[in-house]
């Protein structure tokens, strides 16, 4: 008879909130969509980009769908915008994703360990230096998508207070940034969430909101050691209240 299996199983982390998740599923949601229906228009004449329209029903289903998505993209850079503002205000706002000099030296760590130059790893806290890139990057491609997206949907009222080379110009800038986002997704996020030797074949982090030890240990040691040096000063003041 076999004897049933007394380990426990491996702690887990919260790393992202329900909001966090649900603002996740609208970014794939509608940047999917727009993509979609952005790149068809912009290679129309092309047999991709023509049976592309074809499914969506025409030109100018496509463009009205391209619009409606927008307008929900633009909510929810908004609502990212009020939840940020509001944890600052209740002074829970860490700046994790902004940029330090730690970033440079631990880029470069990181190129050393990948040639053998370097025994292990950089030791990052809650977010890389990669994943800060990406961030930046999306809330630039955001403003820009969002700024030249209007110009072109309304023309007329940008043309009484800009010059007409305005509209071409943004119209230029919204399809090449387009073309660089959907690389960048397909290219640097999908490896880098899913397919890099660490977390293959899928991470389900940012839908379950969970990581465990193990990973906490081996991503984000800086991180893990915060929280378990937080968890033992509160258990400490606890029971010194209990005595």
């Amino acid at each position: 008879m076999s004897t049933p299996s007394t380990t426990a199983p491996e702690r887990q982390f919260i790393r992202f909130t329900l909001s966090q998740r649900i603002e996740h599923l609208v970014q794939i949601t509608s940047f999917t969509t727009l993509c979609v229906t952005g790149l068809a228009q912009r290679y129309n004449t092309s047999t991709l980009g023509g049976f592309t329209l074809g499914l969506i029903g025409g030109i100018d289903m496509s463009r009205a769908v391209h619009r409606s998505v927008g307008l929900i993209l633009i909510a929810e850079g908004v609502y990212h915008a009020g939840a940020l503002a509001f944890a600052w205000v209740k002074g829970k706002l860490r700046p994790t994703m902004l940029p330090k000099l730690s970033d440079a030296t631990d880029a470069w760590h990181m190129i050393l360990y990948f040639i053998g130059r370097r025994p292990t790893r950089a030791r990052f806290d809650r977010y890389d230096f990669r994943q800060k890139v990406e961030y930046l990057s999306l809330l630039w491609g955001t403003v820009l998508m969002v700024a030249t997206g209007l110009m072109m949907w309304y023309p007329l009222v940008v043309t009484r207070y800009l010059p007409g080379e305005f509209i071409p110009a943004a119209k230029a800038a919204h399809g090449g940034e387009a073309v660089l986002a959907a690389l960048s997704i397909l290219l640097w996020h999908m490896y880098g969430a899913h397919l890099c030797a660490d977390v293959f074949p899928f991470d389900k982090t940012i839908f379950t909101g969970k990581i465990s030890e193990s990973r906490m240990h081996h991503e984000h040691p800086l991180e893990l050691e915060r929280i378990l040096a937080e968890s033992a000063e509160s258990a400490a003041i606890d029971k010194g209240q209990a005595t």
